[in-house]
């Protein structure tokens, strides 16, 4: 006899928030680093996301593009985006609260608030 499987229990689904959300602007690609030039900034966005998931953060990154409803199911991007549109990105979430807008934020500034600094 086989087993009926339901196909929504074979697609992977994200069922918790990561800790650090990052809504970045639009680039030509998923880290803006694929062109002939490297921009120093995106080069130290992408060393900081490296260092936090090996510390065992989760860290997601989101262009409008390619994750519209990222953008969609946070309130408080959208609203900054309505408001400013492009010139808020990026927008910096760490556990479902906006901590920098305009720019990416340093390593430090995550970590403050990951560890609770700010409430």
């Amino acid at each position: 006899m086989t087993q009926i499987i339901p196909i929504s229990d074979l697609l992977q689904t994200q069922t918790t928030t990561p800790d650090v959300e990052i809504f970045d602007p639009p680039m030509c690609c998923p880290t803006g680093m694929c062109g002939p030039i490297i921009d120093q900034t995106l080069l130290d966005l992408n060393e900081m996301v490296q260092v936090l998931q090996a510390q065992g953060v989760s860290v997601a990154r989101y262009q409008m593009a390619n994750h519209p409803n990222a953008f969609l199911n946070n309130a408080e991007v959208m609203k900054l985006v309505l408001e400013k549109q492009m010139e808020a990105l990026p927008i910096t979430v760490v556990h479902g609260k906006v901590i920098k807008t305009q720019a990416y934020p340093s390593l430090e500034e995550v970590s403050t608030y990951l560890n609770g600094a700010h409430s």
